[in-house]
């Protein structure tokens, strides 16, 4: 079964002004879909089109690198359209809540250390929360890379809840060479219901 591209949960210009329309309908239309479009080609006829996005990216270091760029880019944005949404930001409530208390010293700390997780990585990459043995943890990613993967350095292995694309796709027909704005910008549409419910799901 080859994998398809997921419908976008909302119209290009829902997360307005924050992430603008155009940038939503190249980033999801025309990225996503090459990322997609040549993961197909790099596992056909192999065991791998068996296979979840999730089982390839844990072991990943058995593929080819088309694999592991274009793997990563389709599992990596399919996370990021679902953890955003219209009407969303402000703070997460609950377990997650409490989660982010304890394991990261709080909401600000938290946003402070996401933010930084994304200025430092340099060029193209990812800022991770995810959940690494049992508790919360901030990292980065190069490229299309996540914490799923086999290969990710050991400070950043684990179980993705929230994805920041800090790619220049992202941003830069709005933000130019901004990051620091789009990344604020980015905490308005955090879908904090979503990312709850993926650290439940993470932690059983």
């Amino acid at each position: 079964m080859a994998f398809e591209l997921p419908k976008l949960p909302y119209a290009f210009n829902a997360l307005e002004p924050h992430i603008d329309a155009k940038t939503m309908e190249i980033h999801h239309d025309k990225h996503h879909q090459a990322y997609v479009t040549n993961l197909n080609k790099a596992i056909e006829g192999t065991d791998a089109e068996k296979l979840s996005i999730e089982e390839i990216c844990k072991n990943i270091s058995k593929y080819p690198v088309a694999v592991r760029n274009n793997g990563g880019g389709h599992y990596n944005h399919s996370l990021f359209w679902e953890t955003m949404a219209p009407n969303a930001g402000g703070m997460p409530t609950g377990d997650l809540a409490k989660a982010i208390e304890t394991d990261l010293g709080g909401f600000e700390k938290f946003k402070a250390d996401f933010s930084n997780a994304g200025a430092t990585r340099f060029g193209s990459g990812w800022a991770w929360l995810c959940v690494k043995e049992g508790k919360l943890a901030v990292c980065s990613t190069p490229n299309q890379d996540n914490p799923l993967m086999d290969i990710a350095d050991a400070g950043c292995k684990g179980t993705p809840i929230l994805g920041m694309d800090v790619w220049e796709h992202a941003y830069y027909l709005n933000y130019q060479n901004r990051r620091p704005d789009y990344m604020a910008a980015f905490f308005n549409v955090i879908n904090w219901n979503k990312v709850a419910e993926l650290y439940a799901a993470a932690k059983k």
